[in-house]
């Protein structure tokens, strides 16, 4: 359930981040022709972002992740253990967050793992949901696309849920190219036994 809802209480207009949606040419799950990282649009600049408030953070340093995990649970993931959020962030490739500087919180983040040279996974996609529908979440994943994109990565894959697929499609995500299907180890019990 990522970036579900509506914005509970309405943002002033200084805010309020209006841009077009620009198509993507990246796919996931499928190697295909890197864009050229220098020249990969971004909807929203930085200035304009940072005219409403908010600056984008590339390290987990001063990220509240007590903060962080109440964005986990306010979007539907569970509630996590702050040190094992820690231990995954140590194994992190690429993150990004956006510090909403009035408060100094976290409203939005996203982060990246993989093997550095051939694939990367997009993981934790999620908005604080007072703060979605103004371009945080696109703002976020066009920047860590393009950081992923700068290292040679062109193999990039997401996780997300099947309600929120139309946000990440006009940013050149597509399911199952190639006709690749992906499978995900369960530990869950299977009630028939025969599969």
């Amino acid at each position: 359930m990522l970036l579900r809802g509506i914005i509970s209480t309405p943002l002033p207009p200084s805010l309020r981040l209006h841009s077009p949606i620009h198509p993507r040419n990246v796919t996931v799950s499928s190697q295909t022709q890197s864009p050229i990282a220098a020249n990969y649009p971004l909807s929203i600049t930085d200035e304009s972002l940072d005219s409403r408030g908010f600056t984008f953070r590339r390290s987990a340093d001063g990220l509240n992740l007590d903060h962080l995990n109440t964005i986990f649970v306010a979007v539907g993931f569970p509630r996590r253990d702050t040190e094992k959020i820690k231990v995954a962030l140590e194994h992190t490739e690429s993150l990004i967050w956006v510090e909403y500087r009035k408060t100094k919180k976290p409203v939005a983040f996203a982060r990246a793992t993989g093997d550095g040279v051939f694939n990367a996974i997009i993981w934790d996609v999620v908005v604080d949901p007072t703060f979605q529908g103004i371009g945080l979440g696109k703002a976020v994943i066009e920047r860590l696309i393009k950081e992923v994109l700068e290292k040679g990565i062109c193999n990039i894959a997401l996780y997300s849920e099947p309600k929120v697929l139309g946000f990440y499609r006009p940013l050149g995500f597509v399911a199952d190219p190639d006709g690749i299907r992906g499978m995900v180890y369960s530990t869950k019990k299977h009630k028939n036994k025969n599969i």
